[in-house]
Order: structure tokens, then sequence, then C-alpha cells
């Protein structure tokens, strides 16, 4: 990243970069160790205001760009990749309320929402999964409900939630239903849910390999809101031209930095070997540059999808396109596969030193935290359904088609 021009106010990526260093990474290891949430972290993220970054500023928040979002996700992932992406998982959802809650037939709750964000710096959370799914968040069992004996225009809702991570840290929490009753399970609303408007039940606790100090629980979650709180535009093209790209961006940006923090260990180690061996290259100097080539390749990848997701802003038609969805699909795909790839060419680069748990160059939670990429929103679904739209889709005569 640049570095900041001497007299101006630090950027969101270096703001990022210190809390990364100074904050989530001394405790990364304990976080992860505990399965516990990255308390310490996300209340420096709250102190220095960088919750409410993607907030417009005329509402109070940073207006910051997707691209800055997305180095401040790597900045910190490289401390404590469970702070990276809850950071990530917010931003998601702040994406979501700043793109449709402010245009679109929008009735000025979700504006006042938004102020609400940045000055008290909520942090955001979602609820898209359902245990009667499988997980797939483009159906929904529950559905909003009106509810006439509590007053015109107000609602209920009760979802059987597999998933909300960090539910219990949650100010706010996007949750995605069926529009109604009697609606399909692909007719999905997204609802804005506040603290006061819900309650969650804990159904499942969060033991898992990586990635754990997300805390992703499973849930029961009951709501009682207004319609007000429901964003006008209907799910599916919600997903199509925020969620979805916004998701696949952040979140391999979150693993870009976990790939750089594995890249930077392993050529620690390997200047140390050269230092007991002056005037040689160590011959694990070889892993280190297959695993430099990979990051490299990641990097690419990802800012060539935000130059994409730039140029379709502003373009239902391109959003929502096949070629764009393609194209964002595999992005997620690419880059899930590569930050496994990179952490397991470091640690052979690092050897026992990076096998083992009580070094410096231990890699042992960066490859676990990796692992997660594959099945976060799995692969198997994502080329499933790349493979189908393929069937369908023409041969485009754009730049990126």
């Amino acid at each position: 990243m640049n570095a900041t021009p001497a007299g101006a106010a630090p950027s969101l990526s270096a703001r990022a970069r210190a809390i990364g260093a100074d904050i989530a990474a001394p405790h990364a290891d304990a976080v992860d160790r505990d399965s516990r949430f990255p308390g310490e972290a996300i209340d420096a993220l709250r102190r220095d205001r960088l919750l409410g970054a993607m907030v417009p500023a005329e509402l109070g928040g940073g207006g910051a760009s997707l691209f800055e979002v997305a180095a401040a996700c790597h900045a910190l992932a490289r401390g404590c990749a469970a702070t990276g992406m809850i950071y990530a998982m917010h931003q998601i959802q702040v994406a979501c309320l700043v793109n449709h809650g402010s245009n679109e037939g929008s009735n000025g709750w979700h504006r006042e929402l938004m102020a609400r964000m940045a000055a008290e710096q909520l942090l955001l959370g979602s609820a898209t999964t359902e245990a009667e799914t499988g997980g797939d968040i483009r159906n929904s069992v529950c559905a909003v409900e009106a509810d006439r004996e509590a007053g015109e225009g107000r609602f209920t809702l009760a979802k059987n939630a597999s998933v909300i991570s960090y539910g219990d840290q949650s100010d706010v929490i996007l949750v995605t239903a069926r529009r109604n009753p009697d609606a399909p399970s692909s007719d999905q609303v997204l609802v804005v849910l506040t603290r006061d408007d819900y309650r969650l039940e804990k159904t499942l606790l969060w033991d898992a390999m990586g990635m754990r100090g997300t805390c992703s629980d499973g849930y029961r979650l009951e709501a009682a809101g207004v319609t007000d709180q429901i964003l006008p535009l209907p799910y599916a093209d919600l997903s199509a031209r925020t969620m979805l790209p916004v998701t696949h961006i952040l979140w391999s940006s979150t693993w870009l930095g976990i790939a750089a923090d594995a890249v930077s260990r392993a050529r620690a180690f390997v200047r140390s070997e050269a230092r007991r061996k002056p005037g040689t290259t160590p011959a694990c100097a070889v892993r280190l540059a297959e695993a430099t080539a990979k990051l490299q390749q990641m990097k690419t990848v990802i800012l060539t999808a935000i130059r994409q997701y730039e140029l379709a802003c502003g373009s239902p038609e391109l959003l929502t396109s096949l070629s764009f969805a393609t194209a964002m699909a595999t992005l997620k795909v690419t880059t899930s596969e590569l930050v496994r790839e990179v952490v397991e060419a470091a640690i052979r680069t690092c050897g026992l030193a990076g096998y083992r748990n009580d070094t410096p160059y231990s890699l042992g939670r960066h490859l676990r935290d990796a692992h997660s990429a594959a099945l976060m929103i799995g692969n198997d679904r994502i080329m499933s359904h790349i493979a189908t739209q393929l069937l369908v889709q023409r041969d485009g005569s754009g730049p990126f088609e």
C-alpha cells in the first residue's frame, strides 16, 4: 500500500494495520486457543471509528471505498484472521445498507440507522443460513409475518439460524426471510433488526478447526419490528448487486492477509537460515519463491475483481449479468484455494519450525484458518452453480467478458 503523505491523517489501511499489528496479533493465539471473540481488537476498531468507515460522510461516517475497506481487512487479518473476517462480515452488511438503504424506495429508517452506526460505532452481523436449507442462502423457510394484533405495519419473524457469527456481540443483525408466509422459498427480503428488536436463543456452539474467534454459534432468532425495517429491493437483486460481490472481495482480502503473514514468517525463516550460512542461498528459498508467486497471484485477482466491481457500479444490468456473477464466484473459488496453497508452501519453507506451535515461524493457526475458506459458501456448490450458468451464458464483447 502507498505510504501516508507527511502531515496527512493516517489512511484507513494504515490505522487498520496498526490495530492489526499492535492489538490483534498479540491476542491472536489466545483468541484461537480459547475460541473467543477478539474483543480487544474490535474495541480498538470502535475507538478509532473504523466500524463506520463505509457509512457516507454526510451521515457521519468515513465514506470509504471498497478498495480501502478491502485493504483494511487484509491488514487486520495479517495480525488475526478472526478479526479480519469479523471486520469483513460487518462491512458486507454496511455495504448492503449504504447501497440499498438510501434509495430504491427506502423510507428513511435505514438512513437514520446508518447515522447511528457512525455515531455509536455499531457492530453488524447477519443471519442468512437456516438449518432447514443446509446452508443455501438463496432459499428461506422462515417468513416475515404481519402482526396485526400489534398494529398496522408491524411484523414478526422466527428463524432457526444454523450460524450467526459473533451473534452475542452484534448490535444489529440483517436477516433473510421469505417475503410473506405464502411466498416461495426464493422470494426473499433482507430485514434489518436492532438489538431491541430480537431475542437470541443459542442452539449450537462454535468449536471449529479454524476461524475460531468468529464465534459462529447457531441460534433461534425471534424478532418483531416495523415494515420500514425491510429493505425494499428483493434479496435476489440485492445479493447480485452488493451482497455476493462485496462478500467475495472482502473475504478474499481477508484470506490474502492470512497468506501475506504466512509468507512474511517464511521469509523471516529463510533470512535466519541465510545468516547461519553466509554466502549461500538456503534450499528452502525455492519454496519461499513459490509461496510469493502464489501470493502475487492472489493480489492480482483481487485487484482485478475490485476494478470490475467499480466499473459495474451504477449499472444494475452489469451487476446482475451472468458474466459478472461468474467473475465474482470464480474470484472466491480461486482465492480460497490459493490461500491454502500459499500457507502450505510457507510451511514447507520453514519445515519443522513452521509445523511446531512453539516457534516464531509457527503456521498451524494460519493453515487451519485457511482451510475455512473453501467451506464458506462451499466451493463445490459455487462451481455447480457456475456450471449451470455457463450453459446459458453468451460470449460477451466487453473488456472483461
